[in-house]
């Protein structure tokens, strides 16, 4: 076959793909790094051996990321997979074992099993590793630590790395305290706010150029930009990032409920609004009623399973879509629990980052004060980002 023969195959992808954009949203869309195939299929061609990290949200229009590679011909050799795995089958926190893929017969490694960083041999002989996964720009969600052991083993194997760069659907602002690295942890890899406001391809450049990899090492790192993004631009997803954040609503909420997961408070896992609801088996949380069920795929026995929670219905708030303490503050105060609202301390102050948060809830401060101890940290961090921006 001719190198004309794969320009041709190449111009008809990136056709389609733009007829496909266009239908669902208009001449004005967001167009993702992995659909603009003809900046980086060239580049895959030449190389004899891909490996590629992906799951359900790694998509070319309706088509997932590995099937259109194997079909355009490019020589796929493994895949890595996240926590939710590969298609997108797994509920959070599911462990995930090696297998084969039932449609390609290709090999599926588990990053979210035994291990979350993948191995020398099983990195060995590959050319190129891609990776391609739909962020939600919160510190907490854990593909942005899949990402930074996927840049190490890069950096440590000589592999070079292509992100395809994927909007940001909270990545208007920045908000909320800094890791400290005391706390580092899967769910908290590098020193970022819980809301850090950069693409995952703007991320990665920061990561590497920072020397934050093990040892100061970079990795050989090029990312595919999005195209007609800016991080003022409403984001409109066409997979959901994971089985229990359905709608922008919940990926909006996420950052401010994710911290009631430490507690006894359920966030509506197992019911069909996970992440825009509160609530516990007592009348005092709110008058909003929801049971919490198994969910094959989503949630298998949730926190109350079974059991009548009282709380709030936040499906129509449009007043907190940015992050907030004052979910977790009002219910801190009306549970009068004190220290065992925090029913799980140690995993509280990893996903906040920090113990600090934490001491000035049961302090009594109120929000105001506590967001004025996280400003020079997030001052600092704005200055330090600048550079690795890649959009307006």
């Amino acid at each position: 076959m001719t190198p004309n023969f794969f320009q041709k195959i190449i111009l008809v992808l990136s056709v389609a793909v733009f007829m496909q954009i266009s239908a669902c949203y208009g001449q004005n869309a967001v167009i993702p790094g992995a659909w603009r195939t003809e900046n980086y299929f060239p580049f895959l061609r030449q190389h004899l051996s891909i490996g590629v990290v992906a799951n359900a949200s790694s998509t070319i229009g309706q088509k997932h990321l590995v099937d259109s590679l194997l079909s355009a011909g490019i020589k796929v050799k493994k895949i890595f997979a996240p926590e939710h795995g590969f298609r997108g089958e797994a509920e959070a926190g599911e462990f995930i074992q090696n297998k084969i893929d039932e449609k390609t017969r290709l090999p599926i490694i588990s990053l979210y099993g035994f291990q979350k960083k993948p191995s020398s041999m099983q990195m060995s002989g590959l050319d190129v590793m891609v990776f391609d996964i739909q962020d939600v720009g919160v510190r907490f969600f854990t593909y942005i630590s899949t990402l930074y052991y996927i840049m190490e083993a890069c950096a440590e194997e000589a592999i070079p790395l292509l992100v395809l760069d994927r909007p940001n659907p909270n990545g208007d602002y920045i908000d909320g305290p800094m890791l400290d690295l005391s706390f580092r942890s899967f769910v908290g890899i590098v020193s970022i706010p819980i809301v850090y406001g950069m693409t995952i391809g703007e991320l990665a450049r920061m990561i590497n150029e920072e020397g934050w990899l093990k040892n100061g090492m970079r990795c050989e790192l090029t990312v595919i930009p999005l195209d007609g993004y800016t991080h003022a631009t409403p984001v409109i997803l066409d997979h959901n990032p994971s089985p229990n954040l359905p709608n922008i609503q919940s990926i909006r909420l996420y950052p401010s409920l994710c911290l009631f997961e430490a507690t006894d408070i359920s966030v509506g896992r197992g019911t069909d609004f996970p992440f825009q609801v509160i609530g516990f088996p007592d009348l005092k949380f709110g008058s909003f009623i929801f049971v919490p069920h198994s969910i094959p795929g989503k949630s298998l026995h949730p926190l109350h399973e079974g059991d009548t929670c009282y709380g709030i219905d936040l499906r129509w708030d449009t007043l907190h879509t940015r992050f907030t303490l004052k979910f977790v503050l009002d219910y801190y105060h009306l549970s009068n629990w004190g220290e065992k609202f925090f029913k799980n301390s140690k995993f509280f102050d990893k996903l906040a980052g920090t113990s600090l948060l934490r001491s000035q809830i049961l302090d009594g401060l109120n929000e105001d004060q506590i967001r004025e101890s996280w400003q020079p940290q997030l001052q600092e961090f704005m200055l330090k980002r600048k550079p690795y921006l890649l959009y307006p």
